[in-house]
């Protein structure tokens, strides 16, 4: 069987996403309750995110509508202020887009002519002579756990820690050095590998981010972005391995990449801790003793509904097929990859859209069998390319604070929880100076516990989770910033982007 054509071919919406920052270092936001635009925020949050929707693009500018997360749009009026709601004509709120070879962007108003600019405060549209007032620099809004594809080469960036180097050269981005911590700090990027190492201006991981490591970052709509070091190098695959460096010479575009959010990728195993594998193609068997590449599922799941597909490294989906087997040959669309999901204590009971519990037969094949599930039905399931969670919450990033004894979750830059995994579903959670996380009598938590306790992950969406704490009740984010486990139910304020 053909591999399929592993990129997702259409952005997603938080790939569109970005901040974008004034001279003064202050987010454009959108005031709720006022209906007007200011330029105050010091961090990326919701109100300061917009979706850029281009109408009409070329190689050094776009005619573009900033769309906020409340479905309303960035609108200049007759007199230069703005404000936002529903554009009035084809032409209200368009505004073209220019990319700056400093990485900035401004923003005309399509109308009037005038630039997009702030006081640091205040934001208005009045001036028809650009200058420094009007760059924009933007800032992509998606999670900061990130893979890189190169559409020219049509593979992943890979880093390699025993050679400390990053190739772009993985077809699939199953394992876990395909995905990056994307750093900004001071108006710059650090991008970390999954062993904490920072890629350099000399082609080498640094142990720990400096000047060396800082990279400024060309942006354009629909997740595409470039690094450069602001002094005429770029980075881009080179030589006959494709290592990822520092040039002057990129061709066809090759300094090019498509940010995505970084995948979940999971193991599965039976009640007799054998994996899940595809193997002759397309046959699904309760196989293997040891995890291979194989026995690797990308978990995609919509938010809004308990439903989730299963796709191999084989860029196919889990189907049922004829007489209840399920085969890895399945299509995107078809209505056979759509699986409902069930939860219990960490492990997952999978059920066809036919209503039959997918289960293991005596001869090994994954089958929709049965009426109503048992052991049998129930799968272990393990993160295959996270040894840590990045968590983002409704009010910012999960981390802790120089200010604060308590973990907090309303964070600009995040911790990375390193997860231990003692059984299916259950895990540690180790800080990042290697003590655990405790919780408190009043349902907070704190970095720096001797013993380590058992977190309940239960997957709720592609890249969202929930999180069972051990006093029994889910850990949610609260609005005073502080991180509480103490809700009952699962809530929006319960879920978490990973």
């Amino acid at each position: 069987m053909d591999e399929m054509e592993w990129i997702h071919r259409h952005p997603k919406a938080e790939d569109l996403r970005v901040g974008l920052i004034s001279w003064a270092g202050t987010y454009l936001t959108f005031e709720a309750c006022k209906n007007t635009v200011t330029a105050t925020a010091k961090s990326l949050g919701r109100r300061q995110t917009w979706e850029i929707l281009v109408s009409n693009e070329h190689e050094t500018q776009a005619v573009v509508r900033l769309k906020s997360v409340q479905g309303l749009y960035l609108l200049c009026e007759c007199d230069g202020t703005m404000c936002y709601g529903r554009p009035r004509t084809s032409h209200h709120g368009c505004f073209l887009l220019r990319f700056h070879r400093n990485s900035k962007w401004t923003l005309q108003c399509l109308i009037s002519g005038r630039y997009l600019e702030s006081n640091g405060k205040d934001v208005f549209c009045t001036s028809r002579v650009l200058s420094a007032y009007h760059m924009w620099t933007p800032r992509p809004a998606l999670h900061v756990h990130v893979i890189l594809y190169s559409p020219i080469h049509r593979c992943y960036a890979r880093a390699d820690p025993t050679m400390g180097r990053i190739w772009v050269d993985a077809a699939v981005p199953c394992r876990e050095e395909c995905g990056f911590l994307l750093h900004f700090r001071d108006g710059c990027y650090h991008l970390e590998t999954s062993t904490h190492h920072f890629l350099s201006h000399v082609d080498r991981l640094f142990s720990q981010p400096s000047s060396q490591t800082a990279f400024h970052m060309q942006v354009r709509p629909g997740g595409l972005v470039a690094l450069c070091d602001g002094e005429g190098g770029m980075l881009y695959p080179q030589g006959t391995h494709l290592l990822l460096g520092l040039g002057c010479n990129p061709v066809r575009g090759e300094e090019w990449f498509i940010l995505q959010h970084c995948p979940t990728w999971v193991s599965l195993r039976s009640k007799t801790r054998r994996f899940i594998s595809v193997i002759y193609d397309d046959e699904v068997r309760a196989a293997s003793e040891r995890l291979t590449p194989m026995s690797l599922f990308q978990f995609e799941c919509d938010s809004e509904s308990p439903t989730v597909q299963l796709r191999s490294a084989n860029g196919y989906y889990l189907a049922q097929r004829r007489h209840r087997a399920v085969m890895a040959d399945g299509h995107p669309l078809e209505s056979d990859t759509f699986f409902r999901m069930h939860w219990n204590c960490g492990r997952i009971i999978l059920q066809s859209c036919r209503g039959r519990f997918l289960g293991i037969a005596p001869n090994g094949l994954l089958m929709a069998n049965a009426t109503l599930p048992g052991p049998n039905e129930e799968f272990g399931i393990l993160f295959a390319n996270r040894p840590f969670l990045v968590l983002r919450g409704r009010y910012g990033y999960v981390g802790s604070s120089s200010g604060h004894d308590l973990i907090q979750c309303n964070q600009d830059q995040p911790d990375c929880i390193h997860l231990l995994p003692c059984r299916q579903g259950i895990y540690h959670f180790q800080a990042q100076g290697g003590s655990f996380w405790s919780i408190t009598s009043f349902g907070t938590f704190r970095p720096w516990g001797q013993f380590a306790l058992n977190f309940c992950i239960e997957l709720q969406g592609s890249n969202l989770l929930t999180v069972l704490a051990p006093n029994g009740f889910y850990m949610r984010a609260d609005q005073s910033g502080t991180l509480l486990a103490d809700s009952e139910d699962i809530t929006k304020e319960c879920i978490w982007e990973f």
